[in-house]
C-alpha cells in the first residue's frame, strides 16, 4: 500500500511538472505576440484650435473593433489621444454646436451620431461633416480627409515619423463662408454651420456617382466639387477624386489630427 502511495505521488509530481512546463511555454509564446501587437498600435493625437468645443466622433470599419472612446469632448485649446490596434481602419469627425436638453439627451447641429449620448457607440455622423478616413497596416497606411459627405469644419491629419510620401492631408479653409446658398445648413441664428455635398442636396446620380455615373470614367468633377477642391486641394471633393486626395505613409508611430489648424 505504501509503495502504491509513493507511485501515485510520483505520477502526480510528473503530471504537475508537465502542466507547469506547458503553462510556462504558453506564456512565453504569448508574450512576444502581445509585445508585437503593442508595438504595432498607432496613437492618434487630437487637438482643438477652434474657438469653441469640438466633440470628436469615432467609427471603426467593418469587422474592426471600436476604439476605447467612440466620442468625447475636446474643449478649446485642449488635446487628447486614442490608440488603435494594428490593421485598424475607420473614421473620425468633429461634431459642433452640441448641447444636452432638459431630458438629458445629447445632440449636435452638425455631425450628430443620433445616440443621444456623447459616445457614438458604432454609429456614424450625420452629413454634412468633414471626415478623416484611415486604414492602418500592410506595406503602407492610407489616409485622407473627405468632403464627399459635405463639410462642417476645418481639419488636418499628419503622420508622425514613417517613411515615404507622408504628407499632411486636410481642409484648412472655411467652406461655410463660401458655401452656395443651395448647399448651406443654417443654425438657429441664421449663420451657416455646415455645407452639404451636391449629392446630399440634390440626390442626382451625376453628383452622387451612381447609376450610369457609377465609375471613374463616367463620374467627373462638377461645379460644386470644383468649388470644394479649389478651397481644399488636399481633400476629397467627390467620390473618384483619388489621385490628389489619398495619401500613404509607411510605419508612422502616430498621427496628429487638428481641428481648425
Amino acid at each position: 500500500m505504501a509503495r502504491l502511495r509513493l507511485q501515485t505521488r510520483a505520477v502526480t509530481s510528473r503530471l504537475s511538472d508537465a502542466v507547469e512546463a506547458y503553462v510556462k511555454g504558453l506564456i512565453s509564446s504569448l508574450i512576444p505576440v502581445q509585445l508585437a501587437e503593442a508595438a504595432a498600435s498607432t496613437t492618434f493625437q487630437f487637438s482643438n484650435q477652434c474657438s469653441n468645443s469640438v466633440w470628436v466622433g469615432t467609427l471603426s470599419g467593418s469587422g474592426k473593433p471600436q476604439l476605447a472612446e467612440t466620442g468625447f469632448e475636446l474643449s478649446r485649446g485642449s488635446s487628447s489621444s486614442l490608440d488603435a490596434p494594428a490593421a485598424w481602419s475607420g473614421r473620425f469627425w468633429g461634431r459642433t454646436f452640441c448641447s444636452t436638453d432638459c431630458s438629458g439627451r445629447f445632440s449636435c447641429l452638425t455631425g450628430d451620431c443620433n445616440t443621444g449620448r456623447v459616445t457614438c457607440d458604432g454609429s456614424g455622423g450625420a452629413p454634412p461633416a468633414t471626415l478623416i478616413e484611415i486604414t492602418l497596416g500592410g506595406t503602407n497606411d492610407f489616409y485622407d480627409v473627405s468632403l464627399v459627405d459635405g463639410y462642417n469644419l476645418e481639419v488636418a491629419i499628419a503622420p508622425v515619423g514613417g517613411s515615404g510620401d507622408c504628407r499632411k492631408a486636410g481642409c484648412q479653409s472655411d467652406l461655410n463662408g463660401k458655401c452656395p446658398s443651395e448647399l448651406a445648413v443654417k443654425g438657429p441664428d441664421g449663420s451657416v454651420v455646415a455645407c452639404k455635398s451636391a449629392c446630399e442636396a440634390f440626390g442626382s446620380p451625376i453628383y452622387c456617382c451612381t447609376g450610369q455615373y457609377g465609375s471613374p470614367t463616367t463620374c467627373g468633377p462638377t461645379g460644386y466639387s470644383r468649388l470644394f477642391k479649389r478651397a481644399c486641394p488636399m481633400a476629397y471633393s467627390y467620390a473618384y477624386d483619388d489621385q490628389t486626395s489619398t495619401f500613404t505613409c509607411n510605419g508612422p508611430t502616430a498621427y496628429t489630427i487638428t481641428f481648425c489648424p
